[in-house]
């Protein structure tokens, strides 16, 4: 009798509690890699037996590896469980403004051979150059499930409205068709959320129960972190901090709103605070002003100290609301909070109670790879589910 014929012959209840434990072992060990069988057990208050079975299911599966720990005085051996070198994999996508990047990881969540390209934001073009790097980079492992990052809101597996790309809503589903006949998993998410996992789950809000992560670019994003994962909302469009009317109501923003907080602290606010044309390359150019600043230059030093407390203002705002332990700050807003008269607007903007404590701001962990690491982990999130290992095993009750 074959594996999947003993699977469809258990107990519904018994499939779904068989596949329910191994997601809740994956997900111990990714957070914990050399976590003991012992300790994995009693964290999750698995029989020996239980936890054995489970083990040694993943192990086949080409999930896990075991080693030998070493025994502490008296007691029965136990083992140590990581992810296994040669298992399944996940792509990582992260479609930017002016380039995209693709890169394969491990239940370990470390993105390695990463290619990468330019492109002239046409979106047909965007994903053929997708689907042939993704081919590229999946050659010769076995992928289960792909996650693309993107400056959108995404629904299912396209986007809904790219506002800084100027692209509608835009159907990414053919990204996959490289890698082979059978429908590999793709999930879309947008990159500001995305690079928030990735510091609530490995940076700078690890350990945190509630983080909010902010990140400039072209515009303003960011996500709500609660025990790691993010708050996307009643229709998966949530964190859109860029969007708050916090600028001037008279100045239109391309997403249909006006007065929105992100064209007030990114490139196209530094050139109208130095009088120059709005950039075709609005990050670019941010990073030259910041530049700039460091080396002194006045006007530079005045435009980035007027943008920083536009920031620092929305930053308390944001704390007021949602109360986090900590903030996190990526992409070119971590050069704004470094910018003097930072601290003050943000404390003065702060509820009284708060300021003697102030919720810490920080910068990102891991700087301009946060989206493609947040890829990584939405696929692999996804592939180490009940569902997704159901669906990985053939049972589709």
């Amino acid at each position: 009798m074959t594996a999947s014929t003993e699977i469809g012959r258990e107990p519904g209840r018994a499939r779904v509690d068989r596949w329910r434990t191994s997601a809740e072992v994956l997900d111990e060990v990714r957070r914990t890699p050399g976590i003991t069988r012992v300790e994995l057990g009693r964290r999750l208050a698995l029989s020996s037996a239980s936890a054995t079975e489970t083990v040694t299911r993943l192990r086949e599966a080409g999930w896990l590896c075991e080693h030998r720990a070493p025994v502490q005085g008296r007691g029965r051996p136990t083992t140590t469980l990581g992810p296994a070198p040669d298992g399944p994999r996940v792509v990582a996508a992260d479609v930017r403004h002016e380039d995209w990047r693709v890169g394969l990881a491990g239940l370990d969540g470390e993105v390695t051979g990463v290619v990468s390209a330019r492109h002239d934001r046409d979106p047909a073009a965007v994903t053929e150059a997708l689907c042939g790097a993704i081919a590229r980079v999946a050659a010769d492992h076995h992928v289960v499930a792909v996650g693309l990052a993107a400056p959108a809101p995404g629904s299912d597996d396209g986007l809904v409205h790219a506002t800084e790309l100027a692209w509608d809503a835009v159907d990414l589903g053919s990204v996959t068709r490289c890698l082979g006949p059978t429908p590999v998993p793709l999930r879309v998410g947008n990159d500001a959320t995305l690079a928030g996992v990735a510091e609530a789950r490995t940076g700078a809000a690890a350990g945190a129960s509630t983080a909010v992560f902010l990140t400039v670019e072209v515009g303003l994003g960011g996500t709500l972190l609660l025990d790691g994962r993010p708050h996307l909302g009643a229709h998966g469009a949530a964190g859109e901090y860029g969007h708050l009317p916090f600028g001037d109501p008279a100045r239109p923003c391309a997403c249909g709103a006006s007065g929105c907080w992100g064209p007030e602290v990114d490139g196209r606010a530094l050139a109208r605070l130095l009088g120059d044309p709005t950039p075709t390359d609005p990050r670019s150019y941010a990073e030259a002003v910041l530049c700039r600043c460091a080396a002194g230059d006045d006007a530079a030093v005045g435009a980035v100290r007027a943008a920083g407390v536009v920031l620092a203002r929305g930053v308390a705002g944001v704390v007021n609301v949602h109360d986090p332990d900590v903030v996190v700050v990526g992409g070119l807003a971590r050069g704004l909070r470094a910018a003097p008269g930072f601290d003050e607007a943000y404390r003065r903007g702060l509820m009284g109670f708060r300021r003697e404590q102030p919720v810490p701001v920080l910068d990102a962990v891991h700087g301009d790879d946060g989206a493609l690491h947040g890829a990584a982990a939405l696929a692999l999130d996804h592939a180490t589910s009940a569902e997704g290992l159901a669906a990985l095993a053939g049972d589709r009750p």
